[in-house]
This record gives C-alpha cells, structure tokens and sequence, in this order.
C-alpha cells in the first residue's frame, strides 16, 4: 500500500483533498453545487479537444473550465444563476460529444476523466497539481472576508461596497482552476463528490467558518485516504468509495444536527454566531 509507485497517489490525493475542502465549504455556503458539478464537465470537453487537435490535454481543460465558469457568471447575471449553468452545462457537453465524434482513440481518457486515474498518478503530474492547487488556495485566503460576507449577508456585503457580481466571477475562476487540477486525478465525478459531502457535513457540525473549513479539509482527506487504502484492499474502484464515504459523511452530519436540534429544542431564524463572525460585530 505504501510502495514506490504508491507515494505519487497518496501526495496527489492529500493536495486534491485539501482544496476540495477548502473550495467546496464555499461551494456549499454559497449554493453553487449546480456549477461546481457543470464546470469539471465544461473541462472534460476542453481535454476531449485538446487530444483531437493534438495538444496539451492540460491546456484543453484550462480553456474550457475557465469559459464555463464565465458563461455561467455572465449568463446568470440578469438572469437565473441555475438556468445558465444548465445552459452552459448542454452545450458543453454537446461540444465534447462533437469532438469524441471525429476520433477513436479516446476511450481511455473518458473513463479516466469521468472517474479519475489516482492510482496511476504519474511523477511528472504532482508537480502541476501542486501548483494550481497552492494557486487556489491563495485565491481563497485573499477571497476570504468579502467573500465569506456575500455568502452570509449579501445585503451587508452590498453595504460595505462588495460587488457580489465580482465576487461571484472570482469564485467561479478558482472553481475553474480547482477542475483543471483536480479532473485528470480524481476525475469529474470524485472531485464532485469531495467538493459537496465533507463541507456539507462540517456545516452542520459547526457554525464557525474557520473551524468548519478545517473539518471539511478533515473529513475530505478521512474520505480520500479511506477510499485509497480500500481500493487498494478490495480492487474496487476508487470512486465507488469516495462517493459512498461522502454520502455517509454528510449524512453523519445531519444526524448530529438533528440530535443537537433535539437537546437543545429550539433554533433561531438565522445563525447568529456566524453572522456576528464574518461581520465582525
């Protein structure tokens, strides 16, 4: 489990684990799971043409996360936010069925960008996904307060002089960089999966947003570890586990909202201590 070839899928893993923890209790604070599931799609066309006009896959995937999460944002401006993403959504895939038409030789990759290829991560694709994954989660911490405060109390955040539409194209960008490395390890799918189960299960066992964010971090790496060391034992797919341990986390987490709900009897209309937090009041 620990042999050579082994390391490369544990480092991999830990960093894919790290951002979608980070990234995705945002995702889920916000709402944006529709478009945190439609732009690893949008990236999954971008590598289908790269292979057919015969360049960088990793380019194909940049291209394309990045004009799906700005078709997203600038469609969903004046209009609903989930009518444009399912927009985007369509002709994304409509792009990719075009070019997997015109080639043969892509069966492989398919598989590998839908479901991830993390035990065969090779050396040379740490270093690139160390890289975007630093990039995001600098984003974040330079994000964090305004960022935190349209998604609490947008009116507040409007006060303060917080343009929400800004915020919301910076946030689908990191989003898009987050696909880009995240779509040839785990694949589309897993890295939804991450993106959703563990921040949403760290919501609902905490109220405080730093402290819900390193739970989110915990449990997405639990989940991802868990998921390598059971694969590995039983030759099942990866992603068949990483699916199911975070389904099971976030289920574990709204049974201990429930069970708190039930000691304590009553719940106020919004979460205080959250807004008294980002706020700063």
């Amino acid at each position: 489990m620990f042999a050579g070839f082994m390391m490369n899928t544990w480092t991999t893993a830990t960093i894919v684990a790290v951002v979608a923890g980070v990234v995705g209790f945002f995702v889920v604070l916000r709402g944006e799971a529709f478009p945190a599931h439609a732009i690893p799609k949008g990236a999954f066309t971008g590598a289908a043409g790269a292979a057919l006009l015969g360049i960088s896959t990793l380019i194909g995937l940049a291209v394309f996360s990045l004009l799906g999460a700005l078709s997203i944002g600038i469609l969903g401006r004046r209009g609903r936010n989930d009518v444009a993403t399912a927009l985007t959504l369509v002709m994304m895939l409509a792009l990719g069925a075009a070019f997997l038409s015109r080639t043969t030789q892509y069966e492989a990759e398919i598989y590998s960008l839908l479901f991830g290829e993390i035990l065969g991560v090779s050396t040379s694709q740490i270093v690139p996904t160390a890289a975007l994954g630093a990039v995001c989660l600098a984003a974040i911490a330079v994000l964090y307060r305004p960022l935190m405060l349209s998604s609490v109390v947008p009116e507040i955040a409007e006060a303060r002089g917080v343009r929400g539409y800004r915020i919301q194209i910076c946030f689908l960008i990191v989003l898009a960089l987050a696909a880009t490395m995240t779509v040839p390890v785990v694949g589309a799918l897993l890295m939804f999966s991450l993106m959703t189960g563990p921040p949403a299960a760290a919501r609902y066992l905490t109220s405080r947003p730093v402290l819900a964010v390193a739970l989110s971090v915990a449990i997405a790496l639990i989940t991802v570890w868990a998921a390598i060391a059971a694969s590995y034992l039983y030759n099942w797919p990866v992603g068949f586990f990483v699916g199911t341990l975070a389904a099971l986390s976030y289920g574990a987490g709204r049974t201990w909202a429930a069970w708190r709900r039930s000691r304590s009897r009553t719940l106020p209309s919004h979460d205080p201590q959250l807004i008294a937090q980002v706020t700063g009041r």
